[in-house]
């Protein structure tokens, strides 16, 4: 259902271009998201009158090859998204792996930026950008995913008068991506994925509604967080003064993390450029705890080898009593790897999803948060 736009009337509001007159559509997927796109761009019109962007994640090491599925499902022009090119109508550019995508001047820019939330490509650099350069005329979606990345990209793009649209979290094959916008953001449509083109060829043709101001720090906020995705430093572009410090550090770069707000909603960026939401950050860290315990038992195994090998070393040579000790350190330190890896075996990877899915279980549901979907 569609919900009404709330006008805002903040007390300033930083220079935006105003290149053309199309609207511009930013998509976000990640897990479970690919056969969204599909469907998606497969049901749009042959003369869309709005230019589409894409992020979908994926692995560095994977060859881009969305583009070339996407192709065989319309005649719109699917390509990767070239770093300077023109922004035109009736066209899909689609972020390239290991790149960070953003428009900005009338152009795309595709550049290798710091990480967000343990992505490149991210989903809210794109939004972000999208939204300070075109205002209302901006139509961001949130697919099927996992964590929360594109929530903060979506509640920039509604924060200056855009439209909101989720895939409902029920049809998302992964719903923790809409199912977390749903929560944050004043989302103006869920739909299934059986809906969305036609819902986007429809908005393509509506009027925008008024460009919501902002106030200055906010516009400055972004500004500055658009320019570290396009590689400006962090740090020399002064994105701490956005912030309080934290007590967390990088978990990327073991940097400062400077706590900044959108709205209710709380981020992390350290000053080297790194962004984290609270969620992302959580997962992050947590991940990194069991790589540091493997490598704590690693290290303990290893000196048990070392014992044994030096240990062989003396009884070969007949030096019993000291070969008796190095075997007895052996033997002590086999038992402290047996609590090493009692410790790794029952380590939980945490994140707001798994934490969620837990107190569903507990309390006899599925664990899945579909009441706010279910009001849209």
């Amino acid at each position: 259902m569609k919900k009404s736009k709330s006008s805002k009337s903040e007390n300033g509001a930083g220079k935006k271009q105003e290149q053309g007159s199309f609207p511009i559509i930013v998509i976000g997927a990640s897990a479970g998201g690919f056969e969204a796109l599909k469907k998606i761009v497969a049901g749009l019109p042959k003369d869309l009158p709005a230019s589409i962007f894409i992020v979908w994640h994926m692995s560095a090491e994977v060859r881009g090859f969305l583009p070339e599925v996407l192709n065989r499902e319309n005649t719109i022009q699917v390509a990767h998204a070239c770093d300077g090119e023109t922004i035109a109508p009736n066209r899909i550019r689609v972020a390239p792996p290991d790149r960070h995508l953003l428009i900005e001047d009338g152009q795309a820019r595709v550049t290798r930026g710091p990480k967000e939330n343990r992505f490149r490509p991210a989903v809210d650099p794109l939004f972000r950008s999208a939204a300070y350069a075109y205002n209302n005329r901006v139509i961001g979606v949130i697919l099927s995913g996992g964590l929360d990345d594109g929530t903060a990209g979506l509640w920039a793009i509604k924060q200056r008068g855009g439209t909101a649209v989720v895939q409902d979290p029920r049809d998302a094959e992964v719903p923790s991506m809409p199912e977390n916008a749903l929560r944050e953001v004043e989302v103006d449509y869920s739909v299934p994925v059986s809906e969305m083109a036609d819902l986007l060829a429809r908005l393509s043709k509506e009027k925008a509604g008024e460009t919501s101001e902002v106030i200055m720090e906010d516009d400055e906020k972004t500004k500055i967080e658009i320019g570290i995705a396009a590689e400006d430093g962090a740090f020399e572009s002064g994105i701490m003064q956005f912030g309080e410090l934290s007590p967390f550090t990088c978990p990327d770069c073991h940097g400062v993390l400077s706590k900044i707000k959108d709205g209710k909603r709380s981020r992390f960026r350290c000053h080297t450029g790194h962004a984290f939401s609270a969620d992302a950050l959580l997962a992050t860290v947590t991940e990194n705890i069991e790589d540091s315990l493997y490598n704590a038992m690693r290290g303990v195994e290893e000196s048990i080898m070392l014992l044994n090998h030096i240990g062989d070393h003396f009884a070969e040579v007949n030096q019993t009593k000291l070969a008796a000790m190095y075997f007895k350190k052996a033997n002590e330190a086999q038992n402290r790897a047996q609590i090493v890896r009692q410790v790794v075996l029952t380590h939980e990877q945490l994140s707001t999803d798994i934490l969620r899915q837990q107190a569903g279980e507990a309390n006899g549901g599925n664990g899945q948060n579909s009441t706010e979907a279910q009001k849209h």
